[in-house]
């Protein structure tokens, strides 16, 4: 079945992929680098070093390129997130059939979701107060040396 309705599904319209320019790796000049090397080193670092900092390689001068992937990525987790909270997890409606069952569910996960924040606060107050209590006792340990103290006896 066509799914016509369905056609900017890929993304936001004016969105579509566009394919990157050809990079300049291309086998013949991978093979002139090697060449390069083998005749003598310098020739093929140059080759090498001409080849990195061209910016023909094909992940340079396209910054927005990472941005379009990450609204692309955004929109598709968007729409799954929506679709999830339609129809459930794609096998059918979240629903069990029973109104009460679905009520005490949701209300546990609702619980244990809170339960999860809390314990995550609690873990995150113990790491703090560990760390304290080591930063204390390591500033114990040095207020208690005497400030000129040295190894070495006094010369007379």
């Amino acid at each position: 079945m066509a799914n016509a309705a369905d056609y900017d599904r890929w993304g936001p319209p004016g969105a579509r992929y566009q394919p990157a320019p050809r990079s300049s790796w291309s086998p013949g000049w991978i093979l002139l680098t090697v060449a390069g090397f083998i005749v003598w080193w310098p020739i093929g670092l140059a080759l090498l070093f001409y080849t990195l900092w061209s910016r023909n390689m094909g992940c340079w001068d396209r910054g927005d390129r990472f941005s379009n992937k990450m609204e692309r990525m955004q929109y598709k987790m968007e729409r799954m997130r929506q679709r999830m909270d339609r129809h459930g997890f794609g096998f059918g409606p979240p629903s069990s059939g029973n109104r009460a069952f679905d009520e005490y569910r949701m209300e546990t996960l609702r619980r244990l979701e809170e339960e999860q924040v809390e314990f995550k606060d609690f873990l995150e107050r113990l790491r703090h107060a560990k760390d304290k209590e080591e930063f204390d006792a390591f500033m114990a340990q040095h207020r208690t040396k005497p400030a000129g103290s040295n190894d070495a006896p006094p010369q007379g």
